[in-house]
Order: C-alpha cells, then sequence, then structure tokens
C-alpha cells in the first residue's frame, strides 16, 4: 500500500478543490508558494490543496477547512519570469489533526489519510452516464449562464469519476458547496450532492425573481 507524510506543506487556495486521479494545472508566483513547491520537488513532490474559509478580517491567517487532497508534481517549468508552472495529479484525501509550526514561510499541517483509503483502489463505481443526464442539463445551463466554457463532449469521453470531478472542480459553486463536494464519501454521493446543489441554483434562477 502506499504510505504518505503525516506532515505535509498546504497550498491554501479559495474556491479551489482537487480530487483524486484528477490533474490540473497551478501557475506559481507568490515567493512563499515557489519556496513549497521547491521544496517539494527536492524530496516527494507531494503537495495539500485545501481551500481557506472566508475570514471577516482582512489581514487574519485565515482558518483552513478540515479536509482536503494531497497532489503529486507530475510537471514542472519554470518561466522566464520567475513562475512555476506546474501540473499537479491528486492522489488521496486527508483530514488536518494539527498545523504545526516551522520557520517555513508556507504553512503545513499534520493529517491522517485513514477516512480516505477508498481514494486508493481501482475498483470502477457502478454508474451510468444516463444517471448523469439531468445533472449534464442543468450544469450546461448554469455555466452557460455563468459564462463557463466546458468541452461537454470531451468530458463524456472520460471515465465517470474523473467526469463528475471535473465538473465539480470547474463549477461555479461556492467555496462552501465545493467543499461539501470534496468531502463527498464516494462517487454516488457526489453525484447526489451535485444534484442537490444545482436545484439551488435552478430555483434562484428560474422561480425565485426577486432575484436580480
Amino acid at each position: 500500500m502506499n504510505t504518505f507524510p503525516e506532515i505535509i506543506p498546504v497550498f491554501p487556495l479559495s474556491n479551489f478543490i482537487l480530487f483524486p486521479n484528477t490533474a490540473v494545472p497551478l501557475n506559481i508566483f507568490e515567493p512563499r508558494y515557489l519556496d513549497m513547491v521547491n521544496d517539494s520537488m527536492k524530496s516527494d513532490k507531494l503537495i495539500g490543496m485545501i481551500q481557506p474559509k472566508n475570514s471577516k478580517y482582512e489581514n487574519a491567517i485565515p482558518k483552513l477547512y478540515d479536509v482536503g487532497c494531497l497532489g503529486k508534481i507530475i510537471s514542472f517549468k519554470e518561466t522566464e519570469d520567475g513562475r512555476y508552472l506546474i501540473e499537479l495529479k491528486g492522489k488521496i484525501r486527508f483530514q488536518i489533526l494539527n498545523e504545526i509550526n516551522t520557520d517555513k514561510k508556507y504553512r503545513n499541517v499534520e493529517v491522517n489519510y485513514n477516512d480516505y483509503l477508498d481514494d486508493l483502489t481501482d475498483e470502477k463505481e457502478k454508474l451510468n452516464f444516463s444517471d448523469l443526464e439531468l445533472i449534464f442539463k442543468d450544469l450546461k445551463s448554469l455555466f452557460e449562464k455563468k459564462g463557463f466554457i466546458i468541452n461537454w463532449k470531451a468530458l463524456e469521453k472520460q471515465s465517470l469519476s474523473e467526469t463528475i470531478n471535473a465538473l465539480a472542480m470547474a463549477s461555479p459553486f461556492s467555496i462552501e458547496e465545493k467543499q461539501i463536494l470534496l468531502e463527498a464519501k464516494n462517487l454516488e454521493i457526489r453525484k447526489n450532492k451535485i444534484a442537490e446543489i444545482l436545484k439551488t441554483y435552478v430555483f434562484d434562477n428560474y422561480e425565485n425573481t426577486t432575484l436580480q
């Protein structure tokens, strides 16, 4: 079985989630996160992605959600102006136990993976694309209203889990809603949560005429 470190660096990124077996590009330019990527490239290439909670105080260090996803750097390129362009592939979700004080500019946390060991299995969950027809219809409408552009035909060529996770990551949902999707135990629950969230958007857009 894969073993992962108990203490990891984390990259708090608002309104962004990473799922296991899903790869995302990142543009790194802040000095502390350049340091983090540098250190990671010299060791295990692992970085934790997690959402910060909204804070009432502008300069306060944001609290973090309890659950994030560990990712591995699978592509790295340095630009002429000193930025890093990396691709991060999700490995396994984690739960934060404690934040660790270090001399680093970036944050480090102690984590536990026990609740998400199923992320490491290759077993395919039994869902069909027919399960997604209504979700796709409502998502397309929402994405179009928000100005999001999605290559739907390309999505349908992916596995169902990749499709659902990609839509959850790219969706114009709120921070809290994306966190709910990340913490969903399995694909069936995540699919149902997307449908529930979509119902609130459909209601707001079509039924509640007081909303602008």
